[in-house]
């Protein structure tokens, strides 16, 4: 059975040291905790009949919570995105495990929106204004914008007029379609999801900028869990097939074409990005 419980502290997910009865899974909480029960939730079903585990799933209350929670063994999958994979690896001494990533991960893009009635059409355009990033632990939501913008020779602490931080790419659009920032970057595919469900008028919002592509988002895993368990873990997600009703409905649910294999090396590019930006 699926658990589902917003914002429990770490202290209460009792750390496992051998192969756990129980699969305990997490996730950065890029959208809202409801969002990700119901992306979560039918993945969670499949990999308790592949696995013969039950598994939890936890919603967490911020970005640094999800690296925590894996770097001291307080759950044993997480999905990452490539910052707090590299911030989890950065923490746990290169004890982390990247194990699958969607097709889309290796070519994955950030972009960034504005009011198509604010001037606003370029990089250059946003100085002097207000800008919102996601979680400051953002890959597409604030390092590789913010590498994108320091690449043009822009400072965003310097010439922006206020900076803020949503926290959550769908926070992120919504301070754009309410006023309160002038402009914002967030993840390629949560943008094309609220334009796909018409969620977002792009008559009044819309993209002037999409960065080059990086890697990004990933399955990841302790060091410390039994091989065995982690090859099966691998398998099961890399045997879900869009041929099937139910694998195209969890590859669908998590914006997926497929899971294919990954390995650290892939977020090296990440992790140069983040000490170059001055975030590691």
């Amino acid at each position: 059975m699926l658990a589902a419980l917003a914002g429990l502290g770490l202290c209460a997910l009792p750390a496992q040291a051998q192969a756990p009865q129980v699969l305990r899974v997490t996730t950065i909480p890029e959208e809202a905790a409801t969002e990700q029960v119901r992306k979560f939730t039918p993945l969670a079903q499949y990999l308790e009949r592949a696995l013969g585990l039950k598994v939890e799933f936890t919603p967490v209350s911020d970005y640094p919570a999800a690296v925590e929670a894996l770097v001291n063994k307080k759950v044993d999958l997480v999905w990452f995105g490539g910052f707090t994979h590299v911030q989890a690896q950065l923490r746990s001494g290169g004890k982390i495990i990247p194990i699958a990533q969607r097709e889309e991960d290796t070519q994955f893009r950030s972009v960034f929106i504005a009011k198509t009635d604010s001037g606003i059409k370029s990089l250059a355009g946003m100085k002097g204004k207000q800008v919102s990033f996601g979680s400051q632990s953002s890959t597409s939501g604030h390092l590789m914008p913010r590498s994108n913008l320091l690449d043009a020779g822009i400072n965003p602490e310097k010439d922006f007029r206020r900076i803020a931080y949503s926290g959550a790419h769908d926070a992120t659009i919504a301070s754009v379609v309410s006023g309160k920032v002038d402009a914002a970057a967030l993840d390629i595919t949560v943008w094309r999801k609220f334009v796909a469900e018409n969620r977002v008028d792009t008559k009044a919002v819309d993209v002037f900028f999409t960065t080059p592509p990086f890697f990004n988002y990933n399955w990841s895993v302790h060091a410390d869990m039994p091989a065995d368990l982690r090859q099966r873990i691998t398998k099961a997600l890399l045997d879900l097939s869009p041929a099937t009703p139910e694998g195209a409905e969890i590859l669908r649910l998590n914006r997926a074409t497929r899971y294919i294999p990954t390995k650290a090396e892939n977020y090296k590019g990440l992790e140069a990005a983040g000490r170059s930006a001055g975030l590691i």
